[in-house]
């Protein structure tokens, strides 16, 4: 390998040598510099990828950081670095201690990054994987918590039922194929006219395997559970840049095969029911983690009816909402993780009387829960409405109202978290006041939420370059 591939791939060499630095340093001084060192790490890479003119891909590698990699990895590592923020209280209230937890983030980023950068179906799926282990060990990481084991096992379970579809449709579409060459393959999805079966059975299971990542019905089931189990942080982190890393992976196939007809139905039936069920279920669920969860699935419903409009700007409204709705779950999670002490407030009602008590972490709750029903001025708003407009203009009329009509549904569930933060007496369950890294963090996602609702002009432009 050559300088100039060492250079062009040195977010990822970055963030490979972050993660090991601190593990090596946590053996020498354990405790110390942790936290410090992943922050850093995390801004240099994407530092390096805004400021730093294209370089050319490492075929060997199979990688390329075009456009829409350092956009993503800009993303992912941003995200973690204020995920890092708010686990840094949280942690020590519940005396999560050691490098592991700052290393493992650090790798899982680097497993983002390889697969936003990914020119070739290996390094897709090891990115995808990589960045699936590291959450197997974050989700259960607080070993004084029963629930967060649980929640572990779950989620490694249903993690290496994925991998099996995953592997087995990369398996077939290199069988139908005789490549793994990500444009190459797609480009091949149809062929004077006729579909290759055994790249369509490929895509199939693909597709199956992503579904589970993203929460998808009815690939579902292991969602809230993992959610609720999960520390707070955690959960910030799984529910937005893991699925935010997912859909990157379908943004890097289905814009390739030029056409998404073949994979229109299922498609099509995965946004139905996540839009339906998630919202549906999320009306009965009394605790807030639970309810965030089905939440998260109604999302990636939209998310899907974006990618189901293809070119039509769906692919460029899905990536909007991407960064949308991680500050939105960064900003409902990381008020969470603010407020816990040595339990987590865990129904809806322990949060009453909360935007009194703690008006700060209240009111990024409650602007979290605006944002998520999708009220104006904010992010939440703005995203829905481009990713409507989408299927409006691609022909999905049909789902399209009923994307609405559930996203209607939705301000009841939202807006009964903002009910009990000012409109019920203070039940004297949550004490925990927060750090001020974590006010940092909370101030960080709530900006973002208002800005992208009053001024998105810039983001769609960047997304522009990449998205057509």
């Amino acid at each position: 390998m050559s300088i100039t591939d060492i250079w062009s791939i040195m977010p990822l060499l970055l963030l490979a040598v972050g993660a090991l630095s601190v593990l090596l340093l946590g053996a020498v001084m354990p405790g110390r510099f942790g936290t410090g060192i992943g922050v850093v790490t995390l801004l240099g890479a994407s530092l390096w990828c805004i400021l730093t003119p294209s370089q050319a891909g490492v075929p060997t590698l199979g990688v390329s950081l075009t456009p829409f990699a350092r956009f993503f990895t800009v993303l992912f590592s941003l995200t973690a670095a204020v995920v890092l923020l708010l686990s840094r209280g949280y942690n020590a209230r519940r005396a999560i201690r050691g490098e592991e937890y700052p290393a493992t983030v650090l790798f899982a980023v680097f497993g983002m990054a390889v697969l936003s950068a990914a020119a070739n179906f290996l390094p897709l799926f090891l990115g995808l994987e990589g960045l699936t282990f590291a959450f197997y060990f974050l989700v259960a990481i607080d070993r004084e918590r029963p629930e967060s084991g649980e929640a572990g096992l779950k989620y490694l379970l249903m993690g290496a039922v994925a991998a099996a579809f995953t592997a087995f449709g990369i398996a077939l579409i290199y069988a139908g194929t005789g490549s793994l060459d990500v444009p190459s393959v797609m480009g091949a999805l149809s062929q004077s006219g006729k579909v290759n079966p055994l790249l369509l059975a490929g895509l199939g299971f693909l597709l199956a395997g992503i579904a589970f990542k993203i929460s998808l019905v009815p690939a579902h089931l292991w969602t809230p559970d993992v959610y609720q189990g999960a520390p707070a942080p955690v959960v910030a982190f799984l529910s937005t840049a893991s699925k935010g890393a997912a859909v990157a992976f379908l943004l890097l196939l289905l814009p390739a095969a030029g056409v998404v007809e073949p994979l229109r139905i299922p498609l099509w039936g995965l946004s139905l029911l996540s839009m339906v069920v998630g919202n549906l279920a999320a009306l009965l669920q009394r605790n807030l983690k639970r309810m965030l969860a089905y939440s998260a699935i109604a999302q990636m419903g939209y998310v899907t009816l974006a990618l189901l409009s293809g070119k039509g700007g769906g692919y460029g409204a899905a990536a909007f909402y991407l960064v949308a709705y991680t500050a939105m779950n960064l900003a409902a999670f990381g008020a969470v993780a603010s407020l816990t002490e040595e339990v987590e407030p865990g129904e809806v009602e322990d949060y009453r009387g909360l935007g009194y008590t703690r008006p700060f972490q209240g009111g990024v709750l409650a602007l979290a829960m605006f944002a998520l029903a999708g009220i104006p001025p904010t992010a939440g708003f703005v995203g829905k409405f481009f990713i409507f407009a989408a299927a409006l203009r691609g022909g999905e009329i049909a789902l399209a109202v009923i994307g609405i009509l559930t996203a209607v549904v939705s301000v009841y569930y939202y807006l009964r978290v903002v009910v009990n933060l000012y409109m019920r007496a203070d039940t004297g369950n949550v004490t925990a006041s927060g750090t001020l890294p974590e006010m940092v963090a909370l101030i960080c996602a709530a900006a973002v939420i208002l800005f992208l609702g009053i001024y998105p002009g810039p983001l769609l432009e960047l997304i522009g370059m990449f998205a057509r």
